[in-house]
């Protein structure tokens, strides 16, 4: 096989370029034997194939500088760069990343996780460069889905002043994680298809070139091509904005796209080289299924199913299915997503209702604010976003909805650990981001129907308020216990002294665990499902203080600002004598793994916290 040949950086260069294509398939199949058994982003992978490639074979790493915006998308430049052992463990605990990590490989130049960043620290990288007198070349790829983030414009005015070499890359293959909507995705669909253009140029040169002195005319078309463009490509914005424009190239062309890349690293300012992919090319399932192989489980190659069905409802089901109810009960409720229709369930409302749902592209801080107008103009808006996204909105939450007081419901899905994608989409520092924000209000289901009865009751509220809960299956315990919701209040579940667990959303779960533990032990367990962090219920807390020897917060967010600093400030406000123990989440970056796992590495699994409540009650 060509592929046991790559071994290290830069061994795709002693490859014939006549074996290209067959490597380029020797890539796709083992990306997909490994990841239909660790999962992973598969679709994304499959398309960038032969680009990451002809960056290889043009790039000297790790010497040069290439940065993949997002990063799910950098699987093949990571076996290109010596880490084929390491798809065995991929994104498990203590495995390889499924995204660029610096401290992984120098052929990692920059961390990435979420869209639109690569063009900003490409620039800035070339600065460096150019400050300390490098002649290296710097290469941003970015994705036509990340192209619709505004960060990625602003990096681009800043790029366009530029007088030294900068390349970025355009993987357009017009999808994100779902269907790439909006203008920009307009504006790149007339580029792909405009055969006119194509057509024209071809034809004109060979007509010339049939003529006594042709060929210096067609040679001075060439040097003049950006002014052709200009007369026959609709727009040109890129040139307009002074960024030389290459392209559309055929991101499965290996030669064809070396010589682009070729030309463009002879420029003296930046070039935006747009590459035409296709999501998922080489596997059927995937190309015919992009969005469900954006983020794959462990799935059969032969059918593309996943090897381990869900059979029980998910959190995002759940939201899924109140929100249609919501619709029809309310024509008011409007649903706003950041390019995630499928992923945070807003599919189902999107087909009942059409003219009251809104995918706004890859833009979370513009999805807030839009939200914001929508809300100033009487209508019941819902983002749904997932928690690690929703923290680049932070400004619009604050400025534009939570100063005005305007009634926006963010549902934010995947708050908590959520695993296998790492540092960059855990879900553990909203609690902490939405608390320091004056006038909005926080809660948190523990379990399903706890949540569809807190988004029902969000909607009739005047005020900001978010809905956090979790990824995976939901919580079909404690059935038993559904009192109405009430601002603020918390909801008592056990009353039996001793110690007492203030719960948050997911941890009422453990909460239970605990307890049975506990109880096995010997010591007395209440359980309070605190139900909103914002406001905290103070009354619910002096009573546990007043009677527990012992009061635990536990909430799968970092310690700093969360539920527990909330916890303690009331206690201190109580003429209780109990001693106070916090479980959170370090504050600290928590890398990829099974979330299981992950909860027994930082110390919020059942077992670990029993332990810690045993040791508090033997000094008590």
């Amino acid at each position: 096989m060509l592929l046991d040949n790559i071994k290290g950086v830069n061994d795709i260069k002693n490859v014939e370029s006549s074996d290209y294509q067959e490597l380029a398939q020797e890539i796709r199949d083992f990306l997909i034997e490994k990841i239909s058994h660790t999962g992973g982003h598969l679709g994304s992978n499959l398309g960038a194939v032969e680009l990451t490639m002809a960056l290889h074979l043009v790039l000297n790493l790790p010497e040069d500088k290439l940065i993949w915006d997002v990063g799910h998308q950098s699987y093949t430049h990571k076996l290109l760069t010596g880490r084929r052992n390491g798809f065995e463990n991929l994104r498990k605990l203590g495995g390889m990343s499924g995204f660029p990590k610096r401290k992984e490989s120098e052929c990692d130049c920059f961390d990435t996780g979420h869209s639109s960043t690569s063009i900003s620290a490409g620039l800035g990288l070339v600065k460096a460069r150019d400050i300390q007198g490098g002649t290296h070349t710097v290469v941003s790829v970015i994705g036509d889905g990340s192209l619709t983030g505004g960060m990625a414009y602003e990096a681009l005015n800043n790029a366009a002043r530029l007088e030294t070499n900068f390349i970025i890359v355009l993987n357009d293959n017009n999808m994100s994680i779902s269907e790439n909507v909006g203008g920009v995705s307009k504006y790149l669909n007339n580029i792909r298809t405009a055969e006119t253009y194509l057509d024209i140029k071809e034809g004109i040169y060979n007509t010339l070139k049939d003529i006594p002195r042709g060929n210096k005319v067609v040679e001075g078309i060439r040097k003049a091509k950006s002014s052709f463009k200009q007369l026959v490509v609709p727009g040109m914005f890129f040139e307009d904005m002074g960024i030389t424009y290459l392209g559309p190239v055929d991101g499965h062309n290996i030669p064809a796209m070396i010589r682009v890349f070729q030309e463009a690293k002879r420029a003296r300012n930046a070039v935006l080289v747009h590459v035409i992919t296709q999501k998922g090319k080489g596997f059927l399932p995937a190309e015919r299924h992009p969005a469900r192989f954006h983020g794959a489980e462990p799935f059969d190659i032969e059918s593309g199913l996943p090897t381990k069905p869900r059979n029980t409802a998910s959190y995002t089901d759940i939201f899924s299915t109140v929100m249609t109810k919501l619709g029809a009960r309310d024509e008011k409720v409007v649903a706003i997503t950041a390019a995630m229709p499928d992923g945070t369930g807003l599919k189902r409302f999107r087909n009942m209702y059409p003219n009251r749902f809104f995918d706004v592209g890859i833009a979370e801080e513009h999805a807030v604010t839009f939200a914001a107008g929508l809300a100033a103009g009487g209508l019941k808006p819902v983002v749904a976003i997932y928690s690690s996204f929703l923290q680049r909105a932070y400004d619009q939450i604050l400025h534009d909805v939570c100063l005005q007081k305007l009634p926006v419901v963010f549902a934010i899905d995947r708050a908590g650990l959520v695993g296998s994608d790492g540092e960059t989409h855990q879900g553990i520092f909203d609690l902490s981001f939405l608390s320091s924000v004056p006038g909005i209000y926080i809660m948190a289901p523990k379990n399903k129907w706890e949540l569809s009865d807190m988004m029902k009751f969000a909607v009739t509220l005047e005020q900001p308020v978010a809905v956090r809960y979790p990824r995976g299956e939901a919580y079909a315990g404690l059935k038993e216990f559904r009192a109405p919701i009430e601002l603020g209040k918390a909801e008592l579940l056990y009353a039996e002294g001793g110690v007492c667990l203030l719960a948050v959303g997911s941890m009422v779960k453990t909460a239970i665990e605990v307890k049975a533990i506990l109880n096995e032990a010997g010591h007395k367990c209440s359980i309070i499902n605190a139900r909103f962090v914002k406001p905290i219920d103070v009354m619910a807390v002096k009573w546990a203080s007043e009677n527990h020897d012992l009061i635990v917060s536990m909430e799968e967010n970092v310690a700093s600002g969360g539920y527990g600093e909330k916890v303690r400030d009331a206690m201190a406000q109580s003429k209780g004598k109990a001693v106070f123990l916090q479980i959170a989440i370090p504050d600290e970056y928590v890398e990829h793994g099974n979330v299981e796992e992950l909860k027994r590495e930082v110390g919020i699994d059942s077992r670990t916290i029993a332990e810690r409540i045993k040791k508090e009650m033997e000094n008590l």
